[in-house]
C-alpha cells in the first residue's frame, strides 16, 4: 500500500480523498492555489503546498508544479479527483515517468477513451448499443451533410475531446450545418485545443443513464449498477439518483455484461463511468466513457456499500477486485454463476451550487451563516464552513447533499427535509431550485428526462 498520496485537486473531492486515505492509514499532501489557502482540504491533509495563484492554468492545471510538489514531499502516488488533470493522459504519463502511481487508468487508455469516436468503436465491437452516426471524425462540411442525410435530421455535432456540454450543437436542417459545425469546432478548439467533431443521431429529450465500473490490474471488471442523471440544465447535472426508475433488472444485467467485455478488451483499469442516453421506448445508447471518479459517486456508494475512492486506491496498489468487493470474493470462491450486484434502497444527490436559483448566475462570496443538515439517511460532502469563501475562479459547487431511503419515496422525503434544514447565508444557492424539482409531480412519479426543467416550467427555455 502507498505511504503518501498527493491529491491533485481542491474542494470537496480533495477532502473526500483525504478521508479515504485516513481510513487506509495513508498520509496525504494537499496542493492549493493562493485562493484556497484557507480551504478545509488544506487544513486536514497531513501536509500542504501552495502551487500557484488563483487561476487554474497557473496552479491546479500546472503539471510541473503538481509533480514538483509530489516529488519534494516524497509521495509515491497521485490521486487526480475529478476535473482539472483527472483525464489528462499527458499528466498520467508524466506521473509514470516520475515514478508516481497515477490513481486512475493508464495514459494509453485515457487517450483512447478521451476520443469519443474511438470509444464508440470499442463499445460497438463489444456489442454495446451505440447511436447511428459518423464512423469517424468528420473531415469536411460535405461529409457532415452526407452523414446527416443518411441517418436523418435532427443530429448532434459533438466534440471528440472534452465534455461538460461544450463543443455540442443540434442541427435540425441541412442549411444550419455550416454555421453550427463552425460554432462547435471553434468552441471545442477553445475548450480542449482540439476541434475534431463527430456526429450522432439526436435523441429528443432522452434520459441520461450512467453505469459505474471498477476494473483491477488483473483483468477483472465489475459494474456497480447505474445512476439516473437526467435532471440537467445546459448539459450540467443538478440531481442524480440510483437506481434509475427506468432500468429493469434484465436491462441492467445485459448492459453490465456487454460493458465487462468492452472494458476488458480495451484494458481499462481503476474507476470509470460509462454514459448512455435512453430513448422514449427504453433503448440505451452509449455516448462516452469518463475515465475518473464522478461528482455523483456517493449515490452508488450509498446503495452498494462500496467506498469507491478507497477502491480506486487499493486497485492502484495492485489489489484484486475479489479482495475489495465481497460479492467478487464469493464468486471467486464458488466458481458459480456471476452474482448480480445488489442495489439496496434508493439514493439521491443534489448538487448545491453557489448561484441564483432563478437566473443561475454564479454567486461567489463569503458564507456568513451555515447549518449543515444531518439525521438518519443524510450525508453532506463539502468544504464549506461559516466565514469560508466560495471563490469566483472555479466551479460553483458548495456541497453535495445525499439522501438515502429504503424506497425512492423515502429518499425524496429525507432530501426535502434536509434541504429545508440546509442554511447558507451570504450567498445565493440552488437550494430553492432543488425543492421545486422535488415537489414536482412528474419528478415524484419518475417521469423525467434531460428536458424536464424547461418542459415543467421550472426554468425558462434558453433563448
Amino acid at each position: 500500500m502507498f505511504q503518501k498520496i498527493l491529491i491533485a485537486n481542491r474542494g470537496e473531492i480533495a477532502l473526500r480523498v483525504i478521508c479515504a486515505c485516513k481510513e487506509l492509514g495513508i498520509r496525504t499532501v494537499a496542493v492549493y492555489s493562493e485562493a484556497d489557502r484557507h480551504s478545509l482540504h488544506v487544513r486536514f491533509a497531513d501536509e500542504a503546498i501552495c502551487i500557484g495563484p488563483a487561476k487554474s492554468a497557473r496552479s491546479y492545471l500546472d503539471i510541473p508544479s503538481v509533480i514538483s510538489a509530489a516529488e519534494i514531499t516524497n509521495c509515491n502516488a497521485v490521486h487526480p479527483g475529478y476535473g482539472f488533470l483527472s483525464e489528462n493522459a499527458d499528466f498520467a504519463e508524466v506521473c509514470k515517468l516520475s515514478s508516481l502511481h497515477f490513481i486512475g487508468p493508464t495514459p494509453e487508455v485515457i487517450r483512447r477513451m478521451g476520443s469519443k469516436q474511438i470509444a464508440r468503436t470499442a463499445m460497438a465491437e463489444a456489442g454495446v448499443p451505440i447511436l447511428p452516426g459518423s464512423t469517424g471524425i468528420l473531415q469536411s462540411l460535405d461529409e457532415a451533410l452526407e452523414v446527416a442525410e443518411k441517418i436523418g435530421y435532427p443530429v448532434m455535432l459533438k466534440a471528440s475531446a472534452g465534455g461538460g456540454g461544450r463543443g455540442m450543437r443540434i442541427v435540425r436542417h441541412a442549411d444550419e450545418m455550416m454555421h453550427m459545425l463552425a460554432q462547435a469546432q471553434a468552441e471545442a478548439t477553445a475548450a480542449f485545443s482540439c476541434g475534431d467533431m463527430y456526429m450522432e443521431k439526436l435523441v429528443e429529450n432522452p434520459r441520461h443513464i450512467e453505469f459505474q465500473v471498477l476494473a483491477d490490474n488483473h483483468g477483472n471488471v465489475e459494474i456497480l449498477g447505474e445512476r439516473e442523471c437526467s435532471i440537467q440544465r445546459r448539459h450540467q447535472k443538478l440531481i442524480e439518483e440510483s437506481p434509475s426508475t427506468a432500468v429493469t433488472k434484465e436491462l441492467r444485467a445485459r448492459i453490465s455484461e456487454s460493458l465487462r467485455v468492452a472494458l476488458k478488451a480495451v484494458g481499462y483499469t481503476n474507476a470509470g463511468t460509462v454514459e448512455f442516453l435512453m430513448d422514449a421506448t427504453g433503448n440505451l445508447y452509449f455516448i462516452e466513457v469518463n475515465a475518473r471518479i464522478q461528482v455523483e459517486h456517493p449515490v452508488t456508494e450509498t446503495v452498494t456499500g462500496v467506498d469507491l475512492v478507497k477502491a480506486q486506491i487499493r486497485i492502484a496498489a495492485g489489489e484484486r477486485l475479489d479482495q475489495i468487493l465481497p460479492w467478487c470474493a464469493a464468486h471467486a470462491a464458488s466458481q458459480g454463476p456471476r452474482p448480480n450486484i445488489a442495489l439496496r434502497g434508493h439514493a439521491i444527490e443534489c448538487r448545491i451550487n453557489a448561484e441564483h436559483p432563478e437566473t443561475l448566475v454564479p454567486s461567489p462570496g463569503r458564507i456568513t451563516g451555515l447549518n449543515l443538515p444531518g439525521g438518519i439517511g443524510i450525508r453532506v460532502d463539502t468544504v464549506a464552513y461559516q466565514d469560508g469563501v466560495i471563490p469566483p475562479y472555479y466551479d460553483s459547487l458548495v456541497a453535495k447533499l445525499i439522501a438515502y431511503g429504503g424506497t425512492r419515496a423515502e429518499a425524496i422525503a429525507r432530501m426535502k427535509r434536509a434541504l429545508d434544514m440546509f442554511v447558507v447565508e451570504g450567498i445565493y444557492t440552488s437550494i430553492p431550485l432543488h425543492l421545486k424539482i422535488l415537489d414536482h409531480p412528474d419528478f415524484v412519479a419518475g417521469k423525467i428526462d434531460t428536458g424536464f426543467l424547461v418542459r415543467s416550467g421550472i426554468l425558462p427555455e434558453k433563448k
